[in-house]
């Protein structure tokens, strides 16, 4: 069934045609991705599929009954509420049933008489029927997920970062037929988004989204929809699918604009012996030829991240941090940590949320002071750091001038020399962009720019603080081409797994409480071997418990009073039991959890979860009492 479709659908902005007589269909159970470059208005596209915003021209069809959730990449949330009473605000029905029976609850405490009674007993029948009574645990859950605890916290007090992950699990709880999803994974710590990766992989909810996490795209959507000039092309398959077909196509349209370039030259001949359009002929090999002028575009290949920024030398000396120790409060981020950096290292940062990143890279660069230890900086080093934060530009500043006050003429490591504008087409700044003020630019050119003042210093120490935020997967494929080139030192701190495996040797993982671990090897392979630790911490921490437990000794010295040949049987089978039991429960959360399940279903998953939280609370209870007997 065809949950949503459009039908020549058309926008512009001013005199720029962002896409003009769109028509596609999204179908139930789609999981699908829009490709698209900055500026060409995939965002534009997702609002007027989600009803925030009208076309030009054309309709988009939502099925009867279909459902949709939108998440916004910069959502407006209201300052006035708490993040409890933002939720609340949600069109679910269970939120609605909620919130009348706290009503008829309150109404019934505070006058009790058969009106109220009858009142409350309704509303407490709905409540099962809609098996709502775990709303709030799932709430917890979700919010939990997305490190956000404290749901009495006001919104004005929250950072973007942390609006955005509100307004996500705000998306989610709604459970919407269908998810319209604007970069879901900004802001998000790596092991949000796997958990959110899961969360989408387990669900049967239609969803459309944008997003530059590559890893994320091809392990959630099995289809891609690419626009490209006003264009939409649909590919059945993954990432790398996508990339090989659109490079087919790229190839074709080059032969194309060649052979036209070829027939171009011989017209053009023709055209400055300034033919008489006398007769019909004349005139139509006049309309040709301005046809064929609009064929010799190219097209989107254009000037790609090729240019290798003159860098000054290293020396034997880079980097030496020596036993550095930093600390907010009791919050430790570095504890006595040494590292020796070397020429050409290129290094991950990783780790979650809050533990000192962003931190430990201003040390590095000398823009943070730290508690104890050292720091020795070789004299050959340029540091360029790019804060994820990006620049603040004068927003009436054209782009041309913003790269002219710092540089008129940018010298290559070749030698060569190049103006500030081909500097700019270099970074896909067109020649119309690059007389544009700043403020007109969207939030990834803007972030490329900046990107563009940090490589004009010609730093041989490159730091990038989350560099792919608000990036399209296209740009992201060229900056990833440069920064391939780039010989001096890289640091890359990023949410963006792939772009990270593509381009670093190794990483530094913050683990928290000051530690730093130097991992050697893919992204992957850390998280599978984090996984193997800590199911060999839980094993060994489980054994350490029984040795501890078996060697007690009773006040009176008396083994067989302490347990019967029966207990000690029982006692050893509880502790397997247990842990089959809290494994059960595991698997019922997701389940639970996942929006899989129709409301009977629910309902009886959340009974046997009942049911099997009093079982785990028994069986712990009577393994406790044969423990301190044993």
């Amino acid at each position: 069934m065809t949950y949503l479709s459009t039908e020549n659908l058309s926008k512009n902005y001013g005199h720029k045609v962002l896409f003009e007589d769109l028509t596609f269909g999204i179908s139930e159970g789609d999981k699908t991705a829009l490709i698209a470059e900055n500026g060409t208005g995939k965002s534009t596209l997702l609002h007027i599929l989600a009803g925030k915003e009208t076309p030009d021209k054309g309709k988009v069809m939502i099925q009867n009954d279909v459902s949709i959730g939108f998440l916004e990449q910069d959502p407006q949330l209201d300052d006035t509420l708490t993040i409890r009473e933002y939720i609340s605000q949600s069109n679910n029905e269970k939120v609605h049933l909620i919130q009348e029976y706290e009503r008829a609850a309150k109404a019934q405490a505070k006058d009790y008489n058969e009106e109220t009674q009858q009142a409350f007993q309704k509303a407490a029948s709905k409540m099962d029927a809609a098996n709502a009574w775990d709303y709030e645990q799932r709430m917890e859950q979700i919010l939990g997920k997305l490190n956000i605890h404290n749901l009495d916290q006001s919104i004005s007090t929250l950072s973007g970062g942390q609006r955005k992950r509100v307004a996500l699990a705000f998306v989610l709880l709604d459970e919407p037929d269908m998810l319209i999803l604007d970069e879901p994974t900004n802001h998000l710590d790596v092991e949000m988004i796997e958990w959110l990766e899961d969360y989408l992989k387990s669900t049967n909810k239609t969803l459309l989204m944008v997003t530059h996490d590559r890893y994320f795209l091809d392990r959630v959507c099995d289809h891609i929809i690419e626009l490209e000039n006003g264009n939409l092309y649909h590919h059945q398959g993954n990432y790398q699918y996508f990339l090989q077909k659109r490079a087919e196509r790229r190839k074709i349209e080059r032969k194309r604009a060649h052979k036209a370039n070829q027939l171009y030259k011989q017209e053009l001949e023709w055209m400055r012996r300034s033919p008489k359009a006398r007769t019909s002929k004349s005139k139509s090999r006049i309309d040709d030829f301005k046809e064929l002028e609009d064929e010799l575009d190219t097209g989107p290949d254009g000037p790609e991240l090729r240019l290798q920024m003159d860098m000054q030398r290293m020396g034997g000396k880079i980097l030496e941090l020596l036993n550095v120790s930093k600390s907010y409060g009791d919050e430790k981020i570095l504890d006595s940590f040494y590292y020796d950096f070397e020429k050409g290292e290129r290094i991950g940062i990783i780790g979650e949320n809050g533990v000192g990143k962003s931190t430990f890279l201003k040390i590095l660069t000398g823009e943070e002071s730290f508690d104890s230890g050292k720091r020795r900086v070789g004299e050959t080093i340029v540091f360029g750091h790019y804060r994820q934060e990006g620049l603040n530009f004068d927003e009436d500043q054209r782009v041309i001038d913003v790269i002219e006050d710092v540089r008129k003429v940018v010298e290559l490591a070749d030698g060569s020399k190049i103006s500030a504008s081909q500097f700019l087409k270099h970074f896909m700044f067109t020649s119309d962009m690059q007389y544009t003020p700043v403020k007109n630019l969207s939030g990834g050119e803007k972030r490329r720019l900046s990107l563009m003042m940090v490589l004009l210093e010609n730093p041989n120490f490159l730091v990038l603080d989350e560099p792919t935020n608000d990036l399209d997967l296209l740009t992201l494929n060229k900056l990833e081409e440069f920064l391939m080139g780039f010989e001096g030192c890289l640091i890359i701190a990023s949410h963006d797994r792939f772009f990270m495996d593509k381009l670093v040797n190794h990483y530094l993982v913050f683990e928290g409480e000051g530690k730093v671990h130097d991992h050697h090897g893919s992204y992957e392979e850390y998280r599978e071997q984090k996984k193997q630790r800590e199911i060999e911490e839980r094993a060994k921490k489980k054994a350490e418990s029984s040795v501890s437990q078996n060697s007690q000794k009773s006040a009176s010295g008396n083994y067989e009073e302490r347990l019967s040949y029966n207990e000690r049987r029982e006692y050893n089978k509880l502790e397997n039991k247990i842990t089959e039991l809290e494994e059960k429960k595991e698997e019922l959360e997701a389940e639970i959890s996942s929006g899989n399940l129709d409301h009977e279903e629910l309902r009886e998953k959340s009974d046997e979860y009942s049911e099997l939280k009093s079982k785990i609370e028994e069986c712990t209870e009577r393994w406790f009492e044969l423990a301190e007997r044993a």
